[in-house]
């Protein structure tokens, strides 16, 4: 079978990507190649192909990346998926929806994926996908099905104002996409689209706030690209600062509460354990399931509003219990005396053993991991899988009794940790820039930096730059961190994070970075240009006093 989710007519080169791909922090969205280092079709341009893969990863921007890619010209033609896919499908669904500027999306059937991707070209008409030796009819969503309240109905016609008529229409075409039978209340949002990412974010953010969109739960708003309040005084050009600020500013017209972070479990609060929510942003998203017990699914940025607008999501994925099975276990050969750096390599490889599937991983019951490690864990583990959680044997609080039937098993030891440290460190041992903060560092990680730096001055050929949100930075304020931070010469910036910042407060002469958080040095490489490095909190506070980074495997790896 093949299913039309977002139709248009395309032909074109097929492209069969090995696995599948972030496209933020992968795809560059001015020309559409792809940028992520650690990907196997490194340099390869998506503009124009009918480009397929299993399913997408990563970041919940990249729906914003793909939404800018159909606006200046450098799309996919069509984007074709074997498994349920959201992020992508949502940015051309409001391609198409908004913008007319359509991106044909389809779901194909494994065997006949398998052929089209051994085809060298394929057309899709209205009503068929065409390659050689291949012809099958495309057969449409049906969103008819979906069984809707009064209040829904009420939304869907129009009755509560066009932008949420927009909102609901999305709703309940990307519900239809997902199989969702219903729809779901969910209790607070989380708003991802607010990184300016490219125009395409502040221009459908615009149109929103000019339409009068507003939304009805509380929500919160992720990190920004600029320290909103100090950008001017930092040296950011106006040509980027101005939009980037706009860009915040329309979410906020629209009721967003101005949180800047990315780690909004860090906020007052948090959600509960079973409280249904709808946040965007991979980290957030993979903390709040694994860690919290709530429950959200990965929404794309853009969806993300349009469930604030309504407080109702499609119920599918995690919010529902048997979605929230393990389907793999990763049995894991524990390391004796292992550091902090142990979490972020172990989520990075955990993506990589699951990149489509929840696991459980066991072997780390005699671990006691602080809230900092799980959230080094989650954030890592959200950059190479589609999952949107894991469970933690003895550790996690849905672990006991997540495993479904006919899971199936990989081991992960030393030496495959010690093969992730390794890719991550093929860098020269000279830093020039340090960075902590990716997600946002908490209260207790600045107190942990400013004690192992112990009041020492940072070497005057390595910077060192934390990024927090206000919350914290209130915080820290307050009980003397930040003056210990300040007087070792680091630098603490609210609002932005390191996959968002952008030169001048990213140092331009900075050639090497070192960071603690396996999610930059995942994404780093792409989006800065630069080389990336990785250790312990530890490493990277030793490192900030001589410019030096370790070159030797920690001695728990050897």
């Amino acid at each position: 079978m093949a299913q039309i989710i977002v139709p248009a007519e395309a032909a074109g080169p097929v492209l069969a990507l090995p696995e599948g791909l972030s496209f933020w922090g992968g795809i560059d969205p001015a020309t559409g190649t792809v940028i992520d280092a650690h990907h196997p079709s490194c340099g390869t341009s998506l503009a124009g192909k009918l480009v397929m893969m299993p399913t997408s990863r990563g970041s919940c921007t990249g729906s914003g990346v793909l939404l800018e890619l159909a606006l200046n010209g450098h799309a996919p033609a069509a984007l074709i998926f074997r498994e349920t896919e959201d992020i992508l499908t949502l940015g051309a669904l409001l391609a198409a929806r908004m913008f007319d500027k359509p991106v044909a999306v389809l779901r194909l059937e494994p065997d006949t994926y398998d052929a089209l991707a051994a085809c060298a070209e394929a057309r899709i008409t209205a009503t068929h996908l065409e390659a050689e030796g291949l012809s099958m009819p495309l057969v449409p969503l049906k969103a008819d099905d979906l069984e809707l309240t009064r209040a829904d109905l009420a939304m869907l016609d129009g009755r509560d104002g066009a932008p949420v008529q927009l909102a609901m229409q999305t709703i309940c075409t990307m519900a239809a996409a997902q199989g969702a039978r219903a729809l779901t209340d969910v209790t607070r949002a989380h708003i991802d689209g607010c990184i300016y990412a490219s125009p395409a974010n502040l221009t459908f953010a615009q149109k929103m706030a000019d339409m009068g969109a507003k939304v009805r739960i509380p929500t919160t708003m992720n990190a920004i690209s600029v320290d909103h309040a100090n950008w001017r005084a930092q040296g950011v050009p106006p040509v980027f600062g101005t939009p980037a600020q706009a860009l915040a500013d329309a979410y906020v017209t629209m009721g967003a509460l101005p949180s800047f972070t990315c780690a909004p479990y860090l906020l007052s609060e948090p959600p509960q354990k079973g409280e249904a929510i709808a946040w965007a942003e991979s980290n957030a998203v993979v903390y709040a399931n694994s860690v919290l017990g709530a429950r959200t699914v990965k929404h794309p940025d853009f969806l993300d509003l349009c469930i604030a607008m309504t407080g109702r999501a499609p119920l599918s994925g995690v919010y529902l219990d048997a979605e929230r099975a393990a389907r793999r276990v990763i049995e894991v050969d524990l390391p004796d005396a292992h550091d902090d750096a142990l979490w972020p390599l172990l989520g990075w490889l955990a993506g990589r053993l699951s990149p489509d599937r929840i696991p459980l991983l066991k072997g780390l019951e005699g671990t006691v991991p602080g809230e900092d490690d799980l959230k080094a864990l989650c954030a890592a583990f959200g950059t190479t899988s589609a999952a949107p959680m894991l469970h933690i044997a003895g550790i996690t609080p849905e672990a006991d009794g997540a495993l479904a039937p006919g899971a199936d098993t990989v081991e992960a030891g030393r030496a495959d940790l010690a093969d992730v440290w390794q890719g991550f460190n093929d860098g020269p041992a000279k830093v020039d820039l340090i960075a902590f903060g990716s997600p946002h560092f908490s209260a207790p990680e600045c107190r942990t930096l400013a004690a192992a730096l112990d009041g020492r001055r940072r070497h005057p050929g390595a910077q060192v730059i934390v990024t927090i949100g206000q919350n914290v930075l209130d915080a820290i304020r307050a009980d003397g961190t930040l003056a210990a931070l300040e007087a070792s010469g680091v630098q603490v910036v609210p609002d932005i994070c390191w996959c968002s910042i952008s030169e001048p407060v990213f140092p331009p002469k900075a050639r090497t970075v070192l960071t603690n958080s396996g999610k930059y040095a995942h994404y780093g490489p792409g989006l800065s240009g630069r080389t990336v490095r990785f250790g312990s909190l530890k490493d990277c506070a030793e490192a900030a006093t001589t410019g030096q980074a370790p070159t030797d495997l920690p001695h728990w790896l050897v």
